[in-house]
């Protein structure tokens, strides 16, 4: 089982979804997870205490581990984040221009058939998703 698996299924088995994992140089690895009812600083040490247990017994090798939400700017990562989401504004990168563009803002309707859909000042707009780089709710104060 790859890492983001085994990562996926622990935080699942705890209440808290995997939202994203970076491994960085140095053996840095950053664990960003997420739950209906929000992440506190509790959350994070309970699941930082898990899984510090869990990668001695699986022999997983890292230097140093960071636990966190996701933060306001919550990445769209999932098919089912742009599901989730829907109705929040978002800021997305493409890969592969469309009409000449790679980055996208706008209002998220959702996804059908692999399609983006997003309102875009008024202008709907479908893009496949993917082709989506990068995707992050947009929050407006």
């Amino acid at each position: 089982m790859d890492l983001r698996s085994l990562l996926d299924t622990t935080l699942a088995g705890l209440g808290y979804e995997l939202v994203d994992l970076e491994l960085a140089p140095g053996g840095l690895m950053r664990v960003f997870m997420d739950s209906p009812k929000g992440i506190t600083v509790d959350d994070c040490v309970t699941v930082s205490n898990h899984l510090t247990r869990m990668f001695m017994v699986e022999n997983i090798d890292y230097e140093r581990l960071e636990v966190s939400s996701p933060g306001l700017d919550r990445p769209l990562v999932k098919a089912d984040d742009f599901v989730r989401f829907a109705g929040e504004r978002i800021k997305l990168k493409l890969r592969v221009p469309v009409e000449r563009r790679k980055n996208f803002a706008g209002t998220l309707i959702g996804l059908d058939d692999g399609r983006v859909k997003l309102d875009v000042d008024g202008q709907m707009v479908e893009l496949e998703l993917s082709n989506v780089e990068k995707a992050r709710i947009d929050p407006q104060f």
